[in-house]
């Protein structure tokens, strides 16, 4: 690697567009039973765990409060018919019951968000210090403790509930920062989309089988369970995850001799050696702050359908989310194939095409940001047909899976050395939807009609809009001059 004098020469146009050596290219190297998709798929189940236990409270707390205190009275609107539920079946009522009011509700579910924006930014720092497996194991791990002892706290009073819940979300802060950071160590530049789809989709099968699972548990035997189950599989997760995984490919026990190669030449131009983290170059990096918009519009949309659908359906459309929770789950469903799919995609048009990397991160990011903001707009013009919410909502939702091919890795492209830090920048960003987008949509829904409803979808699409705009005229593809050692830019 040429030192900071400059005595190595720029690399050719023609042959950085494929940062591999010849003799390593990916066909040669097998993908099946490799270390790094070994590492893909183990962090794949470790980011299904952490989405099962941040949303497996919003099921179970419906079971947890008195009926009579469970809701707010709003006003419903008439406009539709109300659905009468067929299915009646015997439910388990031996847990626990509280007598929450919606605000003391709202402060339970927001707390976790508290805790979760603190960490992102330290999260990143400390991976690029003491590497991601302990930050990442230790994470899941404190959240799956913490998750145990939520009924305990429960019991305790409301106030050590929200205390739990923040603590919780301080551990799942630093695990996106730590999983990136271990990534730029072990994903080779033309695999990136492929590996970090795999191991981030995970997030999305956790939402969609945990929402329905989570009711079933609550419904046949006592919601304390929600929290025991998951609780415990993370728990298990962590001694795997300590045992299999290393930091670098240069530490892991049993990688073969052409893997350590072929994924360590791939980087070598791509990293800097350098101790002290540009913090000035970074914050004024407009890429950075590309990713940033792109990141927030994107969440602002994600969790006003998270937290707001079930509520638009059963108030505007009079059809409760919860008497079907596979139905719920199926935009989630929806959004994890695409994940998948759009990471093999990304990396083809990469490598077989010869597109370059800022063409298809682009293009995968408009694709997952206007396509959602046109169907959630559509949603609220379609009447009373419950059929057609649910699916334009599902589309919404999978159209949206591109942008983990998008935006989302962008921060390896552009400086994989501190991909953790760049993320724990953007992520602190992207925690703020989730913590007002949903009141201010609630503040504008009073009366819940349908005016106000398509008033937040209005709000909603605006800003996805301007961030996939922002995102397609500032982003780059390169790696930055300040994130490689002796500042050479290359394309990659």
């Amino acid at each position: 690697m040429g030192g900071p004098g400059g005595s190595e020469m720029e690399p050719e146009e023609g042959e950085d567009r494929t940062p591999l050596l010849k003799e390593f290219q990916p066909d040669t190297v097998p993908a099946c039973c490799s270390a790094r998709y070994n590492l893909a798929l183990l962090a794949f189940f470790g980011f299904f765990l952490l989405y099962a236990l941040r949303v497996n409270l919003s099921v179970a707390l419906v079971d947890m409060v008195e009926p009579n205190t469970s809701l707010a009275k709003n006003a419903t609107s008439n406009v539709c018919p109300e659905h009468s539920s067929t299915i009646n079946v015997p439910r388990n009522t031996t847990g626990e019951k509280y007598s929450w009011d919606a605000d003391t509700q709202g402060w339970i579910l927001g707390s976790f968000f508290y805790g979760y924006i603190i960490t992102q930014i330290p999260g990143g720092y400390l991976a690029s210090k003491i590497g991601g497996k302990l930050l990442l194991g230790f994470g899941i791990f404190g959240t799956s403790v913490f998750t145990l002892l939520t009924p305990l706290a429960a019991n305790l009073g409301v106030g050590y509930l929200i205390a739990v819940r923040a603590l919780e979300g301080l551990g799942e802060g630093v695990t996106f920062p730590a999983m990136h950071s271990m990534w730029s160590s072990w994903a080779p530049p033309l695999e990136r989309s492929k590996l970090l789809s795999i191991s981030y989709a995970g997030a999305q099968l956790g939402t969609v089988v945990s929402l329905p699972l989570s009711g079933l548990i609550c419904y046949y035997m006592n919601w304390i369970y929600v929290f025991y189950i998951f609780g415990a599989l993370g728990v298990l997760w962590w001694f795997f995850w300590m045992w299999l995984v290393s930091d670098t490919p240069e530490t892991h026990r049993s990688i073969s001799h052409a893997e350590r190669e072929y994924i360590l030449s791939s980087l070598k131009d791509q990293l800097s050696t350098q101790k002290s983290v540009p913090w000035r170059p970074i914050l004024e990096s407009l890429p950075l702050w590309a990713i940033v918009v792109a990141h927030f519009s994107y969440n602002w949309t994600f969790y006003t359908l998270l937290t707001l659908l079930p509520t638009y359906m059963k108030e505007i459309l009079r059809f409760d989310a919860q008497e079907n929770g596979f139905l719920s789950a199926l935009p989630y469903f929806g959004c994890w194939l695409c994940i998948i799919l759009s990471g093999q995609i990304a990396d083809y048009l990469r490598q077989n095409q010869n597109l370059s990397t800022v063409c298809v991160r682009k293009c995968f990011t408009l694709i997952g940001m206007i396509g959602p903001a046109v169907f959630l707009v559509a949603a609220g013009f379609i009447g009373c047909n419950y059929a057609l919410a649910v699916a334009f909502v599902t589309i919404s939702t999978t159209l949206g899976g591109f942008c983990t091919s998008g935006y989302s890795i962008n921060h390896l492209d552009i400086a994989p050395s501190y991909a953790g830090i760049l993320l724990g920048i953007t992520n602190t960003f992207a925690t703020i939807p989730g913590m007002v987008g949903p009141v201010i949509a609630k503040n504008l829904t009073h009366n819940n009609t349908v005016g106000e409803w398509q008033t937040v979808f209005y709000i909603a699409a605006s800003i996805n809009l301007f961030g996939a705009i922002f995102f397609a005229l500032f982003a780059s593809g390169e790696v930055q001059d300040w994130a490689v050692s002796g500042y050479h830019l290359h394309r990659n």
